[in-house]
């Protein structure tokens, strides 16, 4: 078994790599930090003894899709299991950010995950076998002030998985969208403009998970026959309640109060 991760550097894509090693999967690991990738791979080989392929490059560049298929083909790698986990996030009201990083956001949060699944999904159909794991977020079920697009590629993501998932089940392939909440990784300090200050305070930390329970929950949750899934028994009920209970523009304005503070 081949499984590919995207954004396998840090947080939730390493301990991606982790957990599937631990299956005893072969892996490709793709980030744009190829030293952190490659420390990464030689700890998961000598843990597991798995093939680790490190393919540094940026995800968020118009042809990544492309370049990373071309990429595997060429080294003969068929994939079983794809995780599409690179995203990004910024932090700042639409008006204040720069427009190039918003655009590269929609790039790869949205260009590049549906172009790597559209290239490894036909070979998965072909077999009768595969999987595909998309990251999407519960800021997917609505909408982030001052994370305006993630927000909206995250809803994206969660819509386009749902579909394809209704397109494959009967074709033998597995496919999933995880929906963290907040996690204990960079992301946040990534995202700028104040967001890692506001993911501290105590409302925001009563819901923070960690790696392991997310890319454990999500492994579990394969096995199953679900198309999404929210990860944390606390993130779920908030959001079911609150998408049910209350108006939408009061929704937005308590999203924005959790997250920011």
């Amino acid at each position: 078994m081949v499984t590919l991760i995207t954004g396998a550097s840090t947080g939730i894509g390493a301990e991606f790599a982790r957990q599937f090693a631990a299956l005893g999967h072969d892996l490709v690991v793709v980030a744009r930090s190829a030293d952190r990738l490659e420390e990464l791979a030689a700890a998961l080989r000598a843990a597991y003894g798995v093939n680790v392929t490190v393919i540094g490059m940026d995800l968020s560049r118009p042809d990544a899709a492309e370049q990373l298929w071309r990429r595997t083909t060429g080294l003969g790698l068929e994939v079983d299991v794809l995780v599409n986990n690179a995203g990004v996030g910024t932090h700042a009201d639409v008006a204040d950010a720069d427009p190039r990083r918003l655009e590269e956001e929609v790039e790869l949060n949205c260009r590049t995950l549906v172009g790597t699944t559209a290239r490894y999904l036909p070979a998965m159909r072909a077999r009768g076998a595969g999987a595909v794991v998309n990251v999407a977020s519960t800021a997917a079920f609505q909408p982030l002030p001052k994370m305006a697009v993630y927000s909206a590629s995250k809803a994206f993501v969660l819509s386009f998985t749902e579909a394809l998932w209704a397109e494959e089940r009967g074709h033998g392939v597995r496919v999933l969208a995880v929906c963290p909440g907040l996690t204990d990784t960079p992301f946040f300090e990534l995202a700028g403009g104040g967001a890692a200050t506001a993911a501290s305070g105590p409302l925001a930390q009563a819901f923070t998970r960690t790696p392991q329970q997310v890319v454990g929950h999500t492994i579990r949750a394969l096995s199953g026959h679900k198309s999404s899934f929210v990860d944390g028994t606390a993130n779920a009920v908030v959001i079911r309640g609150l998408n049910r209970l209350l108006p939408r523009r009061l929704v937005v304005a308590l999203a924005g109060r959790l997250i920011h503070g």
